[in-house]
């Protein structure tokens, strides 16, 4: 089975919104919940949950879900979350399992993304061999996305407040 390491984003700081985005209610659970168990469902091996020091509530109450459902889940803080996504990126590669052969980016926004998409990521970026795994709605490219492992360098010579997206262009 492919060993995918799944980073989720949950630094941001809901500027446009002016509210917690992450926090809001979404059924029994809040948008952030509901996202973590998507990724948990699905075949990703260990999941790294990126939080700031605005977000830091959420960590303590995953950090009782250390490890769920045989996966483990690793809660950290990246203090230099307002210098952007990039940031919290590199925090979630540096702690991730360096054996993993892929890395998926997730935004811990979206309610609305499922566990078969995520495992039909994991299928392709198997049968890809090395590439990056990009999903595709009516032509408009969207998350989670996956990288291979040979773009570990590249993702962590991101800067300021933007993903993997400049990598992917090229």
């Amino acid at each position: 089975m492919i060993r995918i390491s799944g980073i989720l984003l949950g630094a941001g700081e809901s500027k446009r919104m002016g509210v917690n985005k992450l926090l809001l209610p979404w059924g029994k659970k809040t948008v952030f919940e509901h996202c973590l168990d998507t990724l948990l469902c699905s075949n990703i091996k260990e999941i790294v949950v990126v939080l700031s020091d605005r977000t830091r509530g959420i960590g303590s109450q995953l950090k009782k879900r250390s490890t769920h459902k045989g996966k483990k889940v690793k809660v950290i803080i990246n203090r230099s979350s307002r210098q952007g996504m990039s940031t919290s990126i590199r925090r979630g590669i540096q702690v991730m399992d360096p054996t993993s052969q892929g890395i998926l980016i997730a935004l811990g926004d979206q309610p609305f993304l499922k566990t078969r998409t995520v495992n039909t990521l994991i299928e392709a970026f198997d049968k890809g061999k090395g590439r990056i795994i990009v999903p595709v709605f009516q032509g408009k490219r969207g998350h989670p996305v996956i990288f291979h492992r040979r773009y570990k360098k590249e993702l962590l010579k991101l800067g300021g407040d933007r993903g993997g997206k400049s990598i992917l262009l090229r």
